[in-house]
């Protein structure tokens, strides 16, 4: 018999930079909280400040193995997210996409959980379709060296697909694109944290390609408020929704925006880009809009100040 009203909830990658985030605000919205990592990327320092909180639980787990609890809600977050940290292990970030699925998916099944996967945009690889709506279903090689992460957030969707069709399981899934704010890992090889962290170092900032490919940038907060909406909707939207900011920036605009920003003598670099970079990425928001109420709030130099704010601190 349940004596507390609260929710419990659970999000693997509790530990990892958008986990941490959401974490916080799942506490500040009165639920029982339990943070599932196995600290692979994510860091204790990034919820140390929540570990006081009798509401808030911590465990260290590998979701490629099956975890036995009641839970009410899962958002399985549990994936290294940068190709630096994917790249490092690609067969463990298959496994942990793919077995991660299977494994939150049952423990779903069988609590009759709600549960949210965390996609990305990835699964559209480099795109041939501009801005990616959720419709188009990609182009991605299956062999390469991204392929460990973007092919198995692809299976994931496609098990989330399944378990709602045959078990009629309350699936949630929603696509990010890129994402940036406080608690980024400094060396985790994404271009914002890339960009501020040299700029800071008063190193040269290195632009991969000629700078023309193009990101759009999301600030933390807007996409926790996108997770939660979308959790919170009924049983039948199912996604996956796009959550992501839709205004476009190249990388060489990022840049100069970035040590405009923080000032000093850095110069840009061009070294060549990796294989399967996309050269374009911008999300088609609409379904968001129209079924989540939702869209980014936060504009890129606000957030930006922010972000640097933080790494400035780390740093020092």
């Amino acid at each position: 018999m349940r004596v507390s009203n609260r929710k419990r909830v659970m999000v693997t990658g509790g530990a990892g930079f958008l986990g941490s985030h959401l974490c916080e605000r799942l506490l500040k919205e009165g639920n029982d909280v339990l943070c599932v990592d196995n600290f692979y990327s994510g860091t204790k320092d990034n919820i140390v400040h929540l570990l006081g909180n009798p509401h808030f639980e911590l465990m260290r787990h590998d979701v490629t193995f099956p975890l036995y609890i009641e839970i009410d809600e899962i958002y399985n977050l549990a994936c290294p997210a940068s190709p630096v940290h994917y790249q490092w292990d690609p067969v463990q970030t298959t496994k942990t996409s793919v077995l991660g699925a299977i494994n939150m998916l049952g423990l779903a099944k069988r609590t009759k959980a709600k549960i949210l996967q965390a996609s990305t945009s990835e699964v559209y690889g480099d795109p041939e379709v501009h801005p990616q709506k959720e419709e188009y279903w990609g182009h991605v090689n299956p062999i390469g060296i991204r392929s460990c992460y973007d092919e198995g957030k692809r299976c994931a969707e496609t098990l989330f697909f399944d378990y709602y069709r045959q078990h009629n399981l309350d699936i949630k899934v929603v696509r990010i694109f890129n994402t940036y704010g406080p608690r980024m890992h400094p060396n985790d090889g994404r271009v914002v944290s890339n960009f501020i962290v040299q700029a800071l170092r008063g190193e040269d900032i290195t632009i991969y390609g000629d700078g023309s490919q193009t990101r759009s940038f999301c600030y933390v907060d807007d996409l926790i408020n996108g997770f939660l909406r979308m959790m919170a909707s009924d049983h039948d939207v199912t996604g996956p929704i796009n959550i992501g900011n839709p205004k476009e920036f190249t990388i060489r605009q990022l840049a100069e925006t970035v040590l405009k920003m923080v000032g000093g003598q850095s110069s840009l670099i061009l070294k060549p880009l990796p294989q399967d970079d996309p050269k374009q990425r911008q999300p088609d928001i609409s379904v968001a809009r129209n079924t989540l109420d939702w869209e980014p709030q936060v504009a890129l130099e606000e957030g930006l100040q922010k972000t640097i704010a933080y790494f400035r601190e780390c740093l020092t």
